[in-house]
């Protein structure tokens, strides 16, 4: 995540593509068009990368960033003003399980709908396969573009996709990803620069500018802006951080990344005058859309109508492979309710015991992205399994913090699942994305339980409360 002065300055700054005569010199590289005619409207190209499954913001704190309305919203007002063209350098897809296809399917639903004309084959993307690839091109009409990913079929996309503005400029699109992040054995990975150059020699007549969406870290991603000055503009991601333009040489490179919450705007004016690039953050200033908000809705209506397990999902616990961590069961609070009765009663009027209905007020309750994190033993033996089997399994409950207990409900002597770690487990879900401003002793304050009680006085009757 930016900090904070970076993060402003991305709000306020407009920067001049930084070659000396701005965009115009970078094109004469590619070959010059005619200028456009005077009352052409401006055309700007509006790109993401790294949305990494985030359909919409988690919505567990305010002023989070980014989504599928917010982002659509921003090219219904851009085409008030001209042309916008929609693109992404990659990484769209959160994993393969069969959870992250679905949510895979549902960005790329909305990205068809907001008018995409290339998304790159990120790492994300190329782990699914080529015949998941190619289904999707041929069920969505989805433009993948990818110069330098190929299988024993061959090219798994397009190298470049070339678009045609109404006022006649044509912009080329060419994708490339990074040999390093792609794992998948059956894929094939050429250099990205000599993709690039290979595909910018195959495209016939020259456009008038030529973009690179690289999904490549940030050292390559500058090795590729200097190795390819043919290229007016190289987009990428995964950065860690969204890098503000700069010149090298003809070529200027710039990413975006973090979950969608960014998207780089370039701005290409009528009549030849200097283009801009600015990031803009996706932030609560901007409404939904109503077209992406009922993309939304349909996808959480398809996770209902499927009632998704979490064994389908890249949520699920690690360890439990056979070893001691399957042998415990989850067994639910009423079972520890008998022993820690005191313990029990504060959970029930916690946020904790009520953090499914959160998540049922806004439809999101069939959404594994939310429910691991507002379920109980999310996963495990006897723990949420999904939204119709395990009723009994909602809200946080005393597992989520001190682990699987069915084998210490039986015998008190056994240790909890997480014993002395359920202090750790808060921060699984408590992370600097949904809970910010976590802090172990202010939360802890208003949760406090398990502690054995002081001694009473008198006049008072023995406490009930137990020990953890």
């Amino acid at each position: 995540m930016p900090d904070a002065h970076f993060t402003a300055a991305f709000r306020t700054r407009t920067w001049g593509l930084l070659s000396p005569w701005g965009l115009t010199a970078a094109v004469c590289a590619v070959g010059c068009a005619p200028t456009p005619p005077a009352n052409a409207l401006p055309l700007t190209i509006l790109a993401t990368a790294d949305v990494a499954g985030w359909i919409v913001p988690c919505g567990c704190t305010t002023n989070q960033s980014g989504g599928l309305p917010r982002r659509g919203r921003l090219v219904a007002e851009t085409r008030k003003q001209g042309e916008a063209l929609v693109v992404d350098a990659g990484g769209a897809a959160a994993g393969s399980t069969r959870y992250d296809r679905l949510q895979f399917e549902a960005i790329l639903r909305g990205e068809v709908a907001m008018g995409l004309v290339a998304h790159n084959l990120g790492a994300s993307e190329a782990a699914l396969g080529g015949e998941e690839l190619r289904r999707l091109t041929e069920e969505m009409a989805v433009p993948f573009v990818s110069a330098n990913l190929r299988d024993d079929r061959g090219s798994l996309a397009p190298a470049e996709r070339t678009v045609a503005a109404k006022d006649g400029r044509r912009v080329a699109f060419i994708g490339v990803v990074s040999p390093s992040l792609v794992r998948s054995t059956g894929l094939q990975v050429s250099p990205p620069h000599e993709a690039v150059l290979t595909a910018i020699e195959a495209i016939s007549p020259r456009p008038d500018y030529v973009v690179v969406l690289a999904y490549l870290p940030e050292d390559e991603l500058v090795s590729l802006a200097t190795l390819v000055p043919e290229v007016d503009l190289v987009i990428g991601g995964p950065t860690g951080q969204s890098l503000e333009p700069r010149s090298l040489g003809p070529t200027t490179v710039m990413s975006v990344t973090n979950k969608g919450k960014f998207v780089a705007r370039v701005r290409l004016p009528a009549g030849g005058s200097k283009a801009a690039v600015d990031v803009v953050e996706l932030g609560e200033t901007f409404a939904d859309d109503e077209r992406q908000t009922e993309n939304v809705r349909a996808f959480h209506e398809e996770l209902g109508r499927l009632d998704i397990a979490a064994a389908e999902t890249r949520f699920m616990p690690t360890g439990l492979g056979g070893g001691i961590e399957a042998r415990l069961m989850v067994a639910g609070t009423d079972a520890c309710r008998s022993c820690h009765t005191a313990d029990a009663e504060i959970w029930d009027a916690s946020a904790h015991a009520h953090a499914w209905e959160t998540l049922v007020s806004s439809g999101a309750h069939v959404d594994a992205s939310c429910q691991h994190c507002h379920t109980t033993g999310f996963g495990r033996p006897g723990g949420f399994e999904s939204v119709r089997r395990s009723v009994a399994r909602t809200d946080v409950g005393c597992e989520s913090c001190h682990g699987p207990s069915a084998a210490h409900a039986a015998n008190p002597k056994t240790l909890t699942g997480f014993g002395a770690a359920a202090k750790d487990q808060c921060t699984t879900c408590h992370d600097q994305e949904n809970s910010p401003h976590f802090s172990f002793d202010d939360y802890w304050s208003q949760i406090v339980h398990g502690r054995a009680p002081a001694e009473p006085s008198p006049k008072e009757a023995p406490s009930e409360r137990g020990t953890p």
